[in-house]
């Protein structure tokens, strides 16, 4: 009897045509939406996806592993019909590419006041400004995990300073100062860029506070690049407002989409990205080597050694 496979995601064909070659004793449907998973869900021992709603998790009576697309699974772990023993596994460990190319796209666009420029633009406004350089900045990432070191890397190569935040130390060749989470307030306070790249856990939930933004300087700008629930919402949303910080760029929200009248959408020292910091154009051929490995791992009884297995 072939175990069956649910693909869950706009791309799922893509996941589906690389499969089939290698695991004959898969059966595989691959829906690019739920409206389209019927009752093959009463049938699947696994599923390969972003997300799932709650109102289908509770029709996945054989559901045995998750192999959730992204690094972060909190809103898997989540669902309050989840069912017990299931495996769940990350992607993590692939993104360092495309979140640190876009910290420095924020990092450069901020400094650089490119919004403004744009804005001139729309407006065939011809005006010139000084322009603020990378080099010799100081940048603090909370956060050294895959993502955090890529991007220590990449703001070495611009000769800035880099401020390292980890819970357990970490040795990192980029990293030219190193603290523990103790240390938090002491980087808010040197430091002319504090990008965050902290998983989301109960430690790190509203980690980055009134406190911690209050400790910044007026010129510093403020990323984060993690989840929205890491950072305090309001007392940023009030900083951005009195100058206190000089600015934030923002790829996550307590809530997604956000809102049309939230006030992000209008603060002129506020770059607003869609959640795009983890996406890519060949995100299927960095996610396959993990999720193959850990099929043939898992077909083999192996399931205890799964890739980035989550406890739960």
């Amino acid at each position: 009897m072939k175990t069956n496979l649910l693909i869950l995601d706009p791309h799922g064909e893509e996941y589906q045509k690389a499969l089939k070659p290698e695991f004959s004793e898969l059966s595989i449907r691959a829906c690019k939406t739920e409206y389209e998973v019927g009752d093959f869900i009463e049938k699947a021992r696994i599923l390969l996806a972003f997300n799932i709603s709650d109102k289908l998790i509770q029709k996945a009576a054989n559901l045995k592993w998750i192999q959730a697309l992204g690094t972060g699974v909190d809103s898997i772990l989540s669902l309050p019909s989840l069912p017990k023993g299931v495996l769940v596994t990350s992607t993590r460990g692939i993104h360092g590419p495309q979140m640190s190319e876009l910290a420095m796209l924020l990092m450069l666009a901020l400094t650089r006041r490119f919004p403004d420029t744009v804005r001139n633009q729309d407006k065939a406004v011809w005006d010139r400004w000084p322009a603020e350089l990378l080099l010799q900045k100081k940048a603090g990432i909370l956060g050294l995990g895959v993502v955090g070191e890529e991007i220590a890397r990449k703001c070495k190569a611009f000769g800035m300073t880099v401020y390292g935040i980890n819970r357990s130390r970490k040795e990192v060749g980029a990293v030219d100062r190193f603290f523990g989470l103790d240390g938090l307030l002491t980087v808010a306070r040197e430091v002319d860029f504090f990008i965050i790249v902290v998983s989301l856990t109960s430690e790190t939930r509203g980690m980055v506070g009134a406190e911690v933004i209050s400790a910044m300087k007026p010129t510093a700008f403020l990323l984060n690049l993690a989840r929205g629930e890491v950072v305090d919402e309001k007392a940023l949303i009030q900083a951005l407002k009195l100058g206190t910080i000089a600015g934030a760029a923002l790829d996550v929200f307590y809530e997604e989409p956000l809102p049309q009248g939230h006030p992000f959408w209008k603060m002129k020292n506020v770059i607003v990205t869609p959640h795009i910091g983890g996406t890519s154009t060949f995100y299927v051929r960095q996610v396959l080597p993990i999720f193959q490995e850990n099929l043939r791992r898992y077909l083999r009884g192996e399931r205890h050694t799964l890739i980035n297995r989550v406890e739960h």
